[in-house]
């Protein structure tokens, strides 16, 4: 069973085996959570993104976590908002769907994602804490979600946290 809770907090200081963190499709930092884990992890961490070719939106690689207190780091692009017309929510459920896959698939126990797309991105948090909330219970009743013990969703202020955990039903 995985243990789901929503936090305020600062995402690069969870002691965990991977963090998301949201980032662009270059893969090698940017404003925001994005630059704020690059910098917290180190210069290496810039130079193994560069052997990752970039990512594309919705989809999910890994890099080592280098100099932060979690082992690894999972890198999602998540959707610019436009108006919620461009496909955005499928985007970011592809974002914690693939997410949430690939450390399940490499046998991470615990995990904290971010609020993705809500920062830089100006996804609205209301509507991205749904969107969230549907990733996340359906992996927890999908069969991949045995390996997975820990899942935390890490907010930036008291108000977005309470969007997610409401939307969590938590």
């Amino acid at each position: 069973m995985t243990k789901i809770t929503v936090i305020k907090g600062d995402i690069t200081k969870l002691e965990v085996d991977c963090i998301v963190n949201a980032a662009n499709q270059s893969l090698l930092g940017g404003a925001g959570l994005d630059g704020a884990v690059h910098a917290a992890a180190g210069p290496d961490l810039v130079r193994e993104c560069r052997s990752l070719g970039g990512c594309q939106t919705g989809m999910a690689k890994v890099t080592s976590g280098y100099k932060l207190p979690a082992k690894y780091i999972i890198h999602t692009v998540g959707p610019i908002w436009r108006g919620g017309r461009k496909n955005e929510e499928a985007m970011l459920y592809a974002c914690y769907w693939n997410s949430l896959t690939l450390a399940a698939d490499l046998g991470f126990k615990s995990i904290a994602i971010s609020a993705i797309s809500t920062g830089a991105f100006c996804y609205p948090v209301r509507d991205a804490a749904a969107v969230a909330a549907k990733a996340v219970k359906q992996f927890i009743v999908s069969e991949r979600s045995d390996a997975l013990s820990e899942l935390i969703l890490v907010c930036n202020t008291d108000g977005h946290m309470r969007m997610y955990a409401a939307a969590l039903n938590l």
